[in-house]
């Protein structure tokens, strides 16, 4: 496995989310990382932890919504691979 560092593209969705504590994706272009196998994996898992840390807050059907909704409007900007230590 591999650690990937992630940058998200916060900037549309972070007002619709005050309501949560966001730990590390709070910043307009926060920088995640993942350890996956290959670039795919690590974006998808990035999308996973913040829908994650979201649902653990708040399981409610809205919340459900709520990542659905603005899923789309979250991007990854740049994925880099850093070699496993």
């Amino acid at each position: 496995m591999k650690i990937y560092v992630l940058e998200f593209d916060m900037t549309s969705v972070l007002s619709r989310l005050n309501k949560f504590r966001l730990r590390e994706f709070n910043h307009e272009n926060p920088y995640i990382f993942i350890e996956a196998e290959n670039p795919d994996d690590a974006c998808y898992l990035g999308y996973c932890k913040l829908s994650e840390i979201l649902l653990k807050q708040d399981e409610s059907t809205e919340t459900a919504m709520l990542i659905k909704e603005i899923i789309n409007d979250i991007s990854i900007k740049k994925v880099i691979c850093k070699d496993e230590a």
